[in-house]
């Protein structure tokens, strides 16, 4: 028995098979390459029509046989006309996205649906579950940073007068601030 390539089962494993596996030429063309070579050739002959149209003179056309042909103001207006719709498409797209864009003080540039919060606190005096996390051998969990905590930890924390207090502050909140002072120092 001779052993031809194809003789035996091919696996994606074995060094010596192909993969993908080779596959025999169509005898046809499929439809894509019919229709492709169609869009290619009609483009490139009204492509020639209309630049015989509007650059050989008016005598010539008809010692040829044309005797009616469209205005020659239509060579330049049907240009005109598509580059100011393409520009408008731009500019009706840039317009939609700025319509579609939030503005600056939502919630949804910030988080979406699928963000996993911290869970909340249930009174000012709880500990920041974050803290829970602040012992060497503890991994944490996979949470979205607070933006608060975030912008402590980019920009430092902001100087208050002595004796202001952010609304809710307690006795909770100075554990959350450790965690961010560790994190920041």
């Amino acid at each position: 028995m001779t052993n031809y390539p194809h003789s035996s089962p091919l696996s994606p494993t074995s060094p010596i098979s192909p993969w993908p596996p080779e596959t025999e030429p169509a005898s046809h063309p499929n439809a894509k390459e019919a229709y492709g070579f169609l869009v290619a050739v009609g483009t490139s002959a009204a492509g020639i029509i209309f630049l015989v149209w509007a650059l050989v003179p008016g005598r010539i056309l008809e010692s040829w046989g044309v005797e009616w042909y469209p205005n020659r103001e239509w060579a330049i207006l049907i240009p005109a006309h598509s580059m100011v719709v393409v520009l408008l498409a731009y500019f009706v797209y840039l317009t939609l996205m700025i319509y579609n864009t939030p503005s600056l003080n939502s919630l949804s540039l910030v988080t979406d649906e699928r963000a996993h919060r911290l869970p909340p606190r249930r009174t000012p005096s709880d500990p920041s579950p974050i803290f829970a996390y602040a012992r060497p051998d503890a991994v944490p969990e996979a949470w979205d940073v607070p933006l608060g905590m975030a912008c402590a930890m980019i920009y430092g924390r902001r100087k208050r007068p002595k004796g202001e207090e952010r609304k809710g502050e307690g006795s909770g909140d100075a554990v959350g601030s450790a965690v961010v002072d560790a994190v920041l120092l």
